[in-house]
């Protein structure tokens, strides 16, 4: 999972290098950010079933290869750019197979003994954080790297490859959870365990799916977004500043796990409510930002919206471990993924919206839709808890 976080977000913080470097329009560096998602849906909608079927083991280390992959297509980029297109791409195959295996075997390995009341929560708080640390330690190394190595878009990437094949022979370990079943009959659904919910797509469409964008709207604008909007001010230092928000955005989310994990043994909506409300306070105050181009500002704003991706992501995991029984983890889990990566998408359509809108403008809106959102799943979830 850290190994996934890492590779998604390495090329985040060197955006601006390769505007500056090889001369890549605003326009070509969101595309190539978002085209990660149009790799991600593929991993995702696959990965999972195919866990499901062949067993987890087999589909991290396929994921993994496929990742490391492509970030040697990547380290090409800066001789022949259009490589970029498929570096990218595979990174979202790699990491959408990862998240939707990965996420379902960590689930299981963190099964309680027999007998015992599982706790979906603990292990779904479990892979969110180990995914954000690689979020924020990927970007920030990537940016270092970038500022004072040699041959910066080639160096930046070699850490994701040593951390890969550390991933690899650590995984090599664990104990493989679901043996592929390709030709099995098909078995009648296993009984409620104590703790748990039976699987309903009538609960994931009305209370995780809303919420799901947002997991990765709110870092995706702070990643994308926030740096070229205020980076007039810290000239020379483009890369290290985009770096930094790339580590406190995600570095936000691990804080607010110990928060998220009171908040959902008081109430079952309450993480993705308050989370909700965190990324509409964070793109407001990234409309400030924006409007006075004040880096220190945009700073703070991406703590925000890193505190409201980590309470999202912990609010749909949790909700995803509850709600599906064992031979439908890894699907519903890659569904969650699904809908939670289109957020990545944000950063272009806000460059879409740029020739009509001011940016301040359009991040206002943004905090009305997440407000909006937040409103919807409080009722819904009030009328849930009555119908209970």
């Amino acid at each position: 999972m850290t190994a996934s976080g890492w590779s998604a977000n390495q090329f985040s913080a060197l955006l601006g290098a390769y505007r500056s470097e090889l001369g890549l329009t605003t326009a070509s560096t969101t595309a190539l950010f978002g085209i990660y998602v149009l790799g991600l849906i593929p991993g995702l909608l696959l990965g999972g079933p195919l866990a499901d079927r062949r067993g987890r083991r087999p589909v991290v280390f396929l994921a993994l290869g496929t990742s490391a992959l492509a970030t040697c297509l990547l380290m090409i980029g800066p001789v022949a750019a259009v490589f970029l297109w498929p570096g990218r791409f595979l990174t979202g195959i790699g990491a959408g197979a990862l998240l939707a295996a990965g996420g379902a075997w960590i689930k299981e390995l963190s099964s309680p003994p027999h007998g015992t009341a599982p706790n979906p929560g603990a292990a779904a708080r479990r892979s969110g954080l180990f995914l954000s640390a690689g979020f924020a330690t990927g970007g920030l190394a990537a940016a270092l790297i970038a500022q004072w190595a040699p041959h910066p878009m080639v160096i930046a990437y070699v850490p994701h490859l040593i951390i890969s094949a550390i991933a690899a022979l650590s995984a090599a370990r664990a104990p493989e959870t679901s043996p592929a079943h390709a030709h099995a009959a098909p078995s009648a659904p296993a009984p409620v365990a104590p703790g748990e919910r039976r699987a309903s797509g009538s609960d994931f469409r009305r209370l995780v799916v809303p919420v799901a964008p947002w997991v990765f709207i709110a870092p995706a604008v702070a990643f994308a977004t926030l740096p070229g909007l205020v980076d007039s001010d810290v000239k020379g230092w483009e890369t290290v500043y985009a770096g930094v928000i790339t580590a406190v955005t995600p570095g936000a989310g691990i804080i607010v796990a110990p928060f998220a994990r009171s908040l959902a043994a008081r109430h079952r909506i309450a993480t993705g409510a308050i989370g909700l409300a965190a990324i509409a306070l964070g793109l407001l105050i990234s409309a400030l930002a924006a409007a006075q181009a004040q880096p220190v500002i945009a700073l703070i704003a991406s703590v925000a919206l890193g505190a409201g991706y980590g309470l999202c992501v912990a609010y749909g995991l949790t909700e995803v471990a509850a709600l599906a029984p064992a031979h439908q983890l890894a699907r519903l889990t890659s569904s969650f993924w699904t809908v939670a990566y289109l957020g990545f998408l944000a950063p272009y359509v806000i460059t879409l919206f740029t020739g009509v809108f001011s940016p301040p403008t359009i991040l206002t809106a943004a905090a009305v839709l997440a407000l909006i959102t937040l409103a919807t799943l409080a009722y819904r979830g009030t009328r849930q808890a009555h119908a209970r």
